[in-house]
């Protein structure tokens, strides 16, 4: 077990599932673990499980509601202001949403807002935090469900042709290219110290497909029973966060601790770039250009 004394770890989506899983199984090597959630109880709830599994106190709580980009812009200052640099971050947080099409405080679809920008503003904010780090690493939680994806950038928020099920496999799609191309960005500015990967847990046992509800719900939990424990989903997330071995990996896709390749027609650099220049145009940031 890698000894993290050191590192300060942010993990989102981590009162539940295997971001929860995540966080402890860091607390417990020692990492300073810094939970982003939406909800002030859960989030202290599961502040108290993890310090008491971990033995130490070093687990703090930061609010924010990913989907909304202004609370991602508060919870990045406020990070700034209180830690010196950050070592890792665990871009978890990831949903699928119901048969209705649904919209973030931004106006943005939501399935897109909280999979794909929020986690995009949230690495551009703190990039200077990253750097500060000596070898500091971005895991993306991506999902197997990219083989499903049909983007079409041109209606990026689903206006024209929703479905819950191609915007999770879409935006899982984005999390694996926006992984790719902050690799070869972080490169081409000759940014060394910091390496990124995407990751495919499985298909977990947790309460992930909850918030669809209607018949996608029911068929998630008739499924669970077959599905991986959530400690067994977040191995992998976990290997790319702490072992000395993926240290100087960086832009691949991981599942069982292996890196796999990504097979879609859209997964080209050209499709990338220009999914990078919209999500900067819909966060109105401005990242590693």
């Amino acid at each position: 077990m890698p000894d993290l004394q050191q590192q300060i770890i942010l993990v989102t989506g981590a009162t539940s599932g295997i971001g929860k899983v995540t966080a402890t199984e860091l607390a417990k090597m020692g990492a300073h673990v810094v939970l982003l959630a939406r909800n002030a109880d859960k989030a202290a709830a599961t502040q108290r499980e993890i310090q008491a599994a971990a033995g130490h106190d070093r687990v703090d709580v930061l609010l924010a509601d990913l989907a909304d980009l202004s609370q991602v812009r508060r919870a990045a200052a406020e990070f700034a202001a209180r830690y010196p640099r950050l070592d890792v971050l665990v871009n978890n947080a990831g949903l699928i949403f119901g048969a209705a099409r649904q919209l973030s405080p931004d106006g943005y679809e939501l399935g897109l807002a909280t999979n794909h920008l929020g986690p995009f503003l949230l690495t551009a904010l703190l990039l200077d935090q990253l750097r500060a780090s000596p070898a500091a690493r971005v895991v993306n939680v991506a999902s197997m469900a990219y083989k499903f994806a049909k983007p079409n950038l041109a209606d990026a928020q689903s206006a024209r042709s929703y479905s819950a099920l191609r915007v999770y496999g879409n935006t899982k799609l984005y999390n694996i290219m926006f992984t790719q191309e902050l690799a070869r960005r972080l490169r081409a500015h000759g940014v060394a110290n910091v390496t990124t990967n995407a990751v495919h847990p499985g298909a977990v046992a947790s309460n992930f497909g909850d918030s669809a509800g209607g018949w996608l719900g029911t068929l998630t939990q008739l499924a669970r029973p077959l599905m991986l424990s959530v400690e067994k989903g977040a191995e992998t997330s976990i290997f790319l966060a702490s072992a000395p071995e993926a240290a100087a990996v960086s832009g691949g896709y991981f599942a069982k601790k292996r890196a796999e390749p990504v097979q879609h027609s859209f997964n080209s650099p050209e499709h990338a770039r220009q999914l990078w220049k919209l999500s900067e145009q819909l966060t109105g940031t401005q990242f590693l250009a």
